[in-house]
């Protein structure tokens, strides 16, 4: 331990360094899955309508003005 504290190699805790990682990252791709909840919004008219499992929001018209929706 290079300064006798017990941190590790980069002082990132007892398993630090190369090849310690326990599988705490964010994954592929960022990690920026939304789940299964919340709502899809209309970036032009800020209408909301629920989120459907295995859909994008993206893919989704809004009802009222015809925008691809984003995730909220």
């Amino acid at each position: 331990m290079p300064r006798g504290d017990g941190t590790g190699p980069d002082g990132k805790g007892p398993i630090g360094g190369r090849g310690g990682s326990l599988g705490r990252g964010r994954g592929r791709m960022g990690g920026t899955a939304a789940g299964a909840g919340g709502y899809c919004v209309c970036p032009k008219c800020q209408s909301r309508v629920p989120h459907q499992v295995g859909q994008p929001c993206y893919e989704m018209e809004c009802p009222k003005c015809g925008t691809p929706l984003v995730r909220a």
